[in-house]
C-alpha cells in the first residue's frame, strides 16, 4: 500500500475551525486509504437510526454544534461530514497526545468546551475519582449489548457506568526483520542487543509505557507500586539509554520506512498501519507481557451539548462505523457485532488481534495514586540523561 495523504481536523484555541493536512502519524492518525462504506440502508435494517434516538428532555445547550478531544486520527473530515450528514450536527475535534495533557488541560479549566472527550482506562478511573465524569445514561445508548463481554463490565469501570470503549490495542515492537538477523520475540532483546541497535532503536515518549517494559523485562508488573521494583526499572533503563535514538511515540514511522532504524517500540495500530508500506516490517507483543490499552468515550460534567454526545457515541458504536475504523485506522474494534462483518484477513491479523495466549499476559494500565511521582521522578531523571 503506498503511503497517503493523512488529515486532521482541529479547533484553536479562539475556536476557530481548522483543517490540516499532516505527513506525520501516530498510534490513532487515521490512515486515508480506501475503505468500503455499508450504505445507509444498512443502518435502518439494523435499527441504526440515531434521528430516533430520544433526546434528554434536561439537556441544554447548542444543539448543532459538538466540540469533542481527542487523540489524533480518531476523526477525519469523511467521518465528521457523514455525522453531520445524519444528525445535522457539525463536529469539532481537537487532539492531545497524551492522557496526561488532556487531565492538566480539564483541570485548568480550559476542558469546559468539550461534550466527548476519549481517555484511556486507566485515566477514566482517575477522572472518575476526581468527579470529573458524568454517569451515563444506557437508556439513550445503542450498541453496548453489541460489545465483546470483556468490554460490557471492564475492570476499570464496572458497568461502562461512566465510560463506553472505543478501541483497543497492545504495546510492542515493530522491527525491520530483513536488517536483523534475529526476531525479537520479548523485551529483553533491546538489552541483549543494544550495541547492534545502537542509536536505530527508539521507545515511546510515555513513562507509563517505557517504565512498564523495564518493569516487565524485570518480571514485575506494569504497575508495581514497590519503589524498589521502580528504581530497578530505572536502572535497567540507565543500562539501555545510550542505544535508545530517541523517545518518541509517532517519530520512528519515517525512520523506520527509511531504514534509519532497526527497531521501535510503538503501539499495534500504528503497527498494523505501516507493515503493509514495507514488507520487512514485523510487529510483535513482547512474551513476557506488555500493556493492554483500550481507548474510551466520555461524557465530562458540564457539557454543553450532552444530547450531541450521546448521539456520538451511538455513531461511534454502529458495527459498520466501528468497522471501517478497523480498516481505515488500524484499531482493534471492542464490537462483536463489527468484528462479524470484517474481512477474515483483518480478523487473523495477529496485530490487530493477538491470541488468547498472548492477552492473558498483558496488563491494563492503572491509576498509581501517590506513587506517580515517584514514576515521574526517574522518568525526569532517564530523559534528562
Amino acid at each position: 500500500m503506498p503511503p497517503t495523504n493523512l488529515q486532521k481536523y482541529q479547533r484553536n484555541d479562539v475556536a476557530k475551525s481548522i483543517y490540516k493536512q499532516n505527513a506525520s502519524t501516530s498510534r490513532r492518525q487515521f490512515l486515508k486509504a480506501s475503505a468500503a462504506t455499508m450504505a445507509v440502508s444498512t443502518l435502518s435494517s439494523c435499527g441504526w437510526r440515531l434521528a430516533e434516538v430520544k433526546s434528554n428532555p434536561r439537556m441544554q445547550g447548542d444543539s448543532d454544534l459538538l466540540y469533542i478531544y481527542t487523540w489524533a486520527g480518531y476523526t477525519d473530515q469523511d467521518l465528521l461530514d457523514r455525522f453531520y450528514d445524519e444528525t445535522g450536527i457539525k463536529v469539532v475535534a481537537d487532539v492531545f497526545d497524551s492522557n496526561e495533557s488532556m487531565l492538566a488541560r480539564v483541570q485548568a479549566g480550559g476542558g469546559g468546551a468539550y461534550s466527548i472527550i476519549y481517555p484511556s482506562d486507566y485515566m477514566v478511573q482517575k477522572m472518575v475519582t476526581l468527579n470529573l465524569l458524568t454517569e451515563l445514561d444506557h437508556s439513550l445508548i445503542i450498541g453496548l449489548d453489541d460489545l465483546f463481554p470483556q468490554f460490557q463490565d471492564p475492570t476499570y469501570d464496572p458497568g461502562n457506568v461512566y465510560s463506553v470503549p472505543v478501541s483497543w490495542g497492545t504495546t510492542g515492537l515493530i522491527y525491520n526483520s530483513k536488517l536483523l538477523p534475529k526476531a525479537p520475540n520479548d523485551w529483553e532483546y533491546l538489552w541483549e542487543n543494544r550495541d547492534l541497535v545502537l542509536k536505530r532503536m527508539t521507545l515511546v515518549n510515555d513513562v507509563r509505557e517505557v517504565m512498564g517494559c523495564a518493569l516487565r523485562k524485570l518480571g514485575y508488573s506494569y504497575n508495581s507500586t514497590n519503589v524498589e521494583n521502580i528504581r530497578q526499572a530505572y536502572q535497567e533503563l540507565l543500562v539501555l539509554r545510550p542505544a535508545i535514538a530517541s523517545f518518541t511515540t509517532d517519530g520512528w514511522r519515517s525512520q523506520i520506512l527509511v531504514e534509519d532504524l532497526l527497531i521501535a517500540m510503538c503501539y499495534s495500530s500504528d503497527a498494523a498501519e505501516i507493515k503493509p508500506e514495507n514488507e520487512d516490517l514485523e510487529y510483535v507483543t513482547p512474551s513476557s507481557g506488555s500493556s493492554l490499552w483500550i481507548d474510551t468515550l466520555v461524557i465530562p460534567k458540564n457539557a454543553p451539548n450532552p444530547d450531541g454526545a450521546y448521539q456520538w457515541i451511538n455513531f461511534m458504536l454502529q458495527p459498520d462505523i466501528a468497522a471501517e475504523i478497523v480498516e481505515r485506522l488500524s484499531f482493534t474494534t471492542p464490537s462483536r457485532a463489527a468484528y462479524q462483518i470484517l474481512p477474515e484477513e483483518l480478523k487473523k491479523d495477529p496485530t490487530l488481534f493477538p491470541p488468547e495466549s498472548i492477552i492473558q499476559k498483558c496488563e491494563s494500565l492503572a491509576p498509581l495514586g501517590k506513587y506517580e511521582e515517584v514514576y515521574d521522578k526517574y522518568w525526569t531523571k532517564l530523559r534528562s540523561g
